[in-house]
């Protein structure tokens, strides 16, 4: 058995810009995880934008803002401080 420490896997918080957002659902598609999903609402453009439906499962790869042609999403990685006072460290 392999043991990695305290390894943890890293949360990412998404920041959506609604009105930037062109609708092409490419960051809901994509998603390894299953975080967004489009809302029935329009932004200034008339698209339906993406919303987040379990950021918890948001697990950081940034795939959303990669493939977002309107650099219409982004994510930043969650402080440790939040996510890893509930746990703690094995001894």
């Amino acid at each position: 058995m392999v043991y990695f420490g305290n390894l943890k896997a890293k949360k990412g918080e998404i920041h959506i810009n609604k009105d930037r957002c062109k609708g092409c659902a490419f960051c809901v598609e994509y998603c390894p995880h299953d975080v967004l999903e489009m809302s029935e609402e329009f932004n200034v453009k008339g698209y339906h934008p993406p919303y987040i439906k379990d950021e918890d499962k948001c697990m950081y790869c940034q795939l959303c803002e990669t493939i977002c042609p309107e650099f219409a999403i982004f994510v930043t990685l969650k402080d440790e401080e939040e996510e890893g006072e509930k746990s703690q460290s094995r001894s």
